[in-house]
């Protein structure tokens, strides 16, 4: 009747097969459909239509569109130890009819226009490759029915922070979006495939992937020029974001080893986690000054196209970029600072600590330690930390607005500053 396997079903598999099948404990009604399919289709075809109806509806539940065949047929309808001698059967029958999917039957996103003309002309002819279900029977198999479910899914979650037509990702933030990396790829190929999305690559200093997705019933347009300066400011800002969040955890580290410290008694570490706040403020306020002029040409490019624009949309993108100053040769130069800063962090640590004696005579570090000091005496709770404060640079005693077009000023050379205060 089926053969015997040592692992039983998950629980929660067998608890969505038991809700999907009232009679799953009858066991003639089981047995019957555990044996092999014989004869004729219409002899087997019910119970194929019942297998083939539970399997997409079991991996709906779990809301994914991979599946494992071995896990199939072994882990979900294992019962008793016994096992379907009939699913390897119904998982052909599945991939003939087009419910399941190969690797190798996806269209590859990433190849050329060429490649996918020539790929529709094949389909339109019948002369395209099939490949056979027999020998992958151990592989990932994709179910299409979900699978496009997935898709839906994915366009839902784009549209819900999108308000144009269509939208411009990074491929890391599409794989995010997804459950893994071959999920993604399903995704993205189907999409492909379907003409709501298109994959495409910019190559500068570095090899940016991007995916653009229409977030409407229309196919998406094609790739422009505009799409990829859009794509590099996008991914400028997930790398500024990066090291704003890097600033933030390090800008708490200190703040937290500075009270840490005074609390001690130890006021002269207590002073040098104060300074290491001070620079993680000042590159802070620099960082977010350039991310909110990337933010505000995307802004402004993306009000264009909102307004179903295109011409006008690459005109503005155009005229932003220029007015703002933001190039692509700046970007890079921004980026690199900010990542020396970071990666100076070390030094920066290494300096400080040879700082033997220091002369309190920065009026703004003993500003900031009487802060630190009315904080202990309040008891301030950890709930109630304060947000990093964007120090604003001083000169002659009146404080200085940081210029936009200013490029991020180094740790290096605050850490020479630094010593000559102490000196």
């Amino acid at each position: 009747m089926g053969s015997s396997f040592p692992a039983a079903a998950s629980p929660s598999v067998e608890e969505l097969v038991r809700r999907e099948v009232a009679d799953w404990d009858d066991e003639v009604v089981c047995n019957a459909r555990f044996k092999a399919f014989s004869g004729q289709r219409s002899d087997w075809e019910p119970n194929f239509l019942f297998w083939r109806d539970l399997i997409i509806k079991i991996a709906r539940h779990l809301g994914v569109c991979i599946i494992d065949a071995s896990e199939v047929k072994n882990v979900w309808f294992s019962r008793g130890g016994l096992t379907p001698l009939c699913i390897d059967h119904v998982l052909r029958e599945m991939h003939t009819e087009g419910d399941i999917l190969l690797k190798e039957d996806l269209l590859d996103p990433t190849s050329g226009r060429l490649y996918m003309v020539l790929r529709k002309v094949g389909h339109l002819i019948g002369i395209s490759r099939s490949w056979d279900l027999q020998g992958n029977l151990q592989s990932h198999l994709i179910l299409k029915t979900p699978l496009q479910e997935r898709c839906a899914d994915v366009i839902k979650t784009l549209a819900e922070s999108h308000w144009t037509s269509t939208c411009i990702i990074t491929m890391g933030s599409f794989q995010r979006i997804c459950k893994s990396p071959d999920e993604a790829f399903a995704i993205l190929s189907h999409l492909c495939e379907c003409g709501k999305a298109r994959y495409f690559s910019i190559k500068k200093k570095d090899f940016i992937e991007g995916v653009k997705v229409s977030l409407v019933s229309a196919s998406v347009p094609n790739i422009s020029s505009l799409d990829c300066d859009v794509l590099h400011l996008i991914c400028t800002t997930e790398k500024l974001q990066q090291q704003l969040d890097v600033i933030d955890k390090r800008w708490e580290s200190s703040r937290k080893m500075a009270l840490s410290s005074h609390k001690s008694g130890n006021k002269q570490v207590a002073y040098r986690y104060i300074r290491q706040v001070k620079l993680f403020s000042e590159s802070r306020a620099k960082c977010i000054s350039f991310l909110e002029r990337v933010e505000e040409v995307l802004g402004l490019i993306a009000n264009a196209e909102s307004a179903k624009k295109v011409s006008e949309a690459i005109q503005i993108g155009a005229q932003a970029i220029k007015e703002n100053n933001v190039t692509v040769e700046e970007v890079y130069t921004h980026l690199q600072d900010l990542e020396d800063n970071v990666a100076s962090q070390k030094q920066v640590d290494d300096a400080l600590a040879t700082l033997q004696y220091v002369d309190i005579v920065d009026e703004d570090v003993e500003e900031e330690f009487k802060k630190l000091e009315e904080e202990l005496a309040g008891d301030t709770p950890k709930s109630q930390t304060p947000h990093p404060q964007i120090a604003e640079p001083v000169e002659d005693g009146v404080p200085k607005k940081v210029k936009p077009q200013e490029s991020p000023t180094s740790l290096s050379k605050a850490m020479s500053n630094l010593r000559l205060e102490a000196a």
